[in-house]
């Protein structure tokens, strides 16, 4: 195999982590957000739900950026044009990013029951939405984005923005990565808090899990019917050109070919349910740590079992099916990847290690009583 071959797969791969990731934590943190009115009844247990993700939340952070990062390092043609065929879907999404960090700056500087009120309200659009279009995003590749190249390069979109956000499969898929989020969120509220909190995020985290299981069984099956894409002919080692070399057709059903291919995939869904199916066991027998793990798995299953799916494609042309973008043909230089995995050989296990040592040094519960006295808190 091609040593240029070899760098695309390896970024293929690492992007999966670092989507991954994504979703573990900064999902985490905006499950809390989307649960902070619900677990905490008053100011004092919603102040509480607040510190409990206050010393992660920013870095959790450094996986969005390194997502986008590596996207723009390693397949720049596939940020070019996905950044912008999603442009509405990426400005609703930074505006909703940008309430939460506002919201905790300036949640309790006022004490006064309306102002604290509305800022609980910012928390939870802010973390119910970028969730809900992470996971619409994937539905909308799955279906395929309409798109095509003209001779210079230059991309022009055939789809508007409701045709490509808001449609059945794609709310589906967005409701599902939500459930996941609300799971991560109420798991972490139980392993730093008491109660009455600790009870009511047990319950929303056993019930999430639930749900993902149903919702991501619901899209299997969906996917099943739908239109998916086929690679007939492409080099791997080609350069990086949406507008010839390849050639792709279009079938119902044709994201389970590579399942059929090869049986060994149908593993990863099937893990997938069952660690959303578990953790939502050990979360009501009040294991919090081990259901956080469970936790991790269910995204690995979930993305996973997209990148099985869509294997090679990145995002697939309706309009022009051969200018669809694949690992193959929408990725850096072979010098650019080669720099690109030494910094991540470095800064990954770097980011990696610190995020757990904020974990170890920031474990323990955090009381409502102390909370209270610390005006200093958030």
């Amino acid at each position: 195999m091609e040593y240029y071959v070899i760098l695309k797969l390896i970024w293929a791969g690492l992007l999966c982590v670092l989507l991954i990731g994504l979703g573990l934590m900064v999902g985490m943190d905006m499950g809390v957000g989307t649960l902070l009115r619900f677990v905490g009844r008053n100011d004092a247990e919603r102040r509480t739900a607040l510190n409990i993700i206050g010393p992660h939340w920013d870095g959790n952070q450094v996986w969005f950026i390194l997502g986008g990062g590596a996207i723009f390092a390693a397949f720049p043609t596939l940020y070019a044009t996905s950044f912008s065929v999603f442009y509405v879907v990426m400005i609703l999404l930074l505006f909703s990013m940008i309430l939460r960090p506002v919201a905790f700056e300036y949640r309790s500087k006022v004490d006064a029951r309306f102002w604290r009120a509305s800022w609980d309200w910012a928390f939870l659009i802010s973390g119910f939405l970028p969730m809900f279009v992470y996971g619409a995003a994937f539905g909308n590749i799955l279906q395929g984005v309409g798109y095509h190249f003209i001779w210079s390069g230059q991309y022009f979109q055939d789809e508007s923005f409701w045709g490509y956000l808001i449609n059945p499969f794609a709310i589906l898929c967005g409701l599902m990565a939500v459930s996941l989020s609300v799971y991560q969120g109420g798991v972490m509220l139980m392993m730093r808090s008491e109660n009455p909190i600790y009870e009511r995020a047990r319950r929303y985290a056993s019930i999430a899990g639930i749900v993902a299981a149903f919702l991501f069984a619901v899209g299997g099956v969906w996917i099943s019917k739908i239109n998916g894409f086929v690679l007939e002919n492409g080099n791997p080692a080609m350069q990086p050109n949406p507008m010839y070399g390849q050639q792709v057709s279009v079938h119902e059903g044709a994201w389970l070919h590579n399942f059929v291919a090869h049986p060994i995939l149908w593993a990863v869904p099937v893990l997938g349910i069952l660690f959303m199916l578990g953790g939502s066991a050990v979360a009501r027998r009040n294991m919090p740590h081990l259901a956080w793990w469970f936790g991790l798995g269910s995204w690995l299953g979930t993305i996973g079992t997209v990148a099985s799916a869509m294997f090679p494609f990145f995002m697939p042309s309706t309009t022009a099916p051969n200018h669809s973008l694949t690992i193959w043909n929408s990725s850096g230089s072979a010098y650019g990847l080669t720099c690109m995995v030494i910094v991540a050989c470095i800064f990954v296990p770097i980011i990696i290690c610190y995020t757990s040592w904020c974990f170890y040094i920031m474990r323990g519960k955090v009381k409502t009583s102390d909370i209270i006295k610390d005006h200093h808190s958030y």
